[in-house]
């Protein structure tokens, strides 16, 4: 299994690269790492390149990318690419696609509330049309030890149970906990009976793909996995819920697309946006109708 990391020669490339890795160790997974570099073009600022240039460039990039394999331990395997485009993200989505990419890795820029999450221009672009997962390291994310457990915020709303599939699934195969959030905010309308509600939908369709799951899955019956858990967190917004859970240094949240998005394709939704604001651990953002690749 491979995971593509966008890399960039700074802070948020370190960030993508110890994601990757964290993710890596307990899942047996190479890495790519995938730095762009400017096509020719005429609207570069070099055009047509001087003699050389292209030669200048390509040496720099491979210092760049060598700096991040010297940041990723001999335990896990690691490549180095350098790819040319126009488009950032647009030549990340081709690598992973191209590569059979499990999940697309990157980094947070720096300027986002409490440090934790911003989303620039290209987080954005990935977030909204990447048909691979997309996971999106906090800033100033440093841990690289394996992931300790799986969060899922679940929902009521159609391809909840897409993704519940997708939770299930991952936390048997890589023997971790798996946590199931439903968020509720007051300033949404949610009432107190909301959060019975939230919890025994959440059980049903728990047992529902569960089952269906262990039918289909020999080893997934003789996996050694936990139960799953159930948390219904209230707050009088989106954040304040989030803020109010308890959260592992090793954990990471996985989280569905909007129902706006095309079909096999991320769409970071406006509840997921409000979540970002004041999550403290790693998310992974799951493409609509995704289906897991098999380990």
């Amino acid at each position: 299994m491979r995971y593509v990391v966008g890399y960039t020669a700074n802070a948020r490339g370190h960030d993508a690269v110890h994601l990757a890795v964290a993710l890596a160790r307990n899942h047996d997974a190479s890495l790519d790492l995938v730095l762009v570099i400017p096509e020719d073009s005429p609207y570069n600022a070099v055009y047509p390149p001087e003699a050389g240039y292209d030669d200048i460039l390509n040496e720099q990039a491979q210092r760049w990318l060598d700096e991040g394999l010297a940041l990723v331990p001999p335990d896990v395997t690691a490549r180095a690419h350098i790819r040319r485009g126009d488009s950032e993200a647009q030549t990340l989505i081709d690598a992973a696609v191209e590569m059979d990419a499990a999940v697309l890795v990157i980094g947070a820029s720096n300027n986002g509330l409490f440090k934790r999450f911003s989303i620039g221009s290209v987080a954005s672009s990935l977030l909204h049309s990447s048909p691979v997962p997309v996971a999106l390291a906090p800033h100033g994310y440093q841990r690289t030890d394996p992931i300790t457990r799986l969060s899922c915020g679940f929902g009521t709303r159609p391809g909840a149970e897409e993704l519940l599939n997708v939770a299930v699934e991952s936390a048997r195969d890589r023997g971790l906990p798996l946590r199931l959030v439903s968020l509720l905010a007051l300033d949404g309308g949610s009432s107190p009976g909301m959060a019975d509600a939230a919890w025994m939908h959440a059980a049903e369709r728990l047992a529902a793909v569960g089952s269906s799951a262990v039918e289909g899955s020999a080893q997934a019956a003789e996996a050694d996995a936990p139960e799953p858990e159930i948390v219904v967190a209230q707050g009088r917004t989106i954040e304040e819920a989030v803020e109010r859970l308890d959260w592992e240094d090793g954990e990471i949240l996985l989280i569905g697309s909007s129902r706006l998005a095309q079909h096999r394709a991320t769409f970071l939704g406006s509840t997921a946006n409000r979540i970002l604001r004041a999550l403290p651990v790693p998310m992974i953002v799951v493409p609509r109708d995704y289906t897991r690749q098999g380990a």
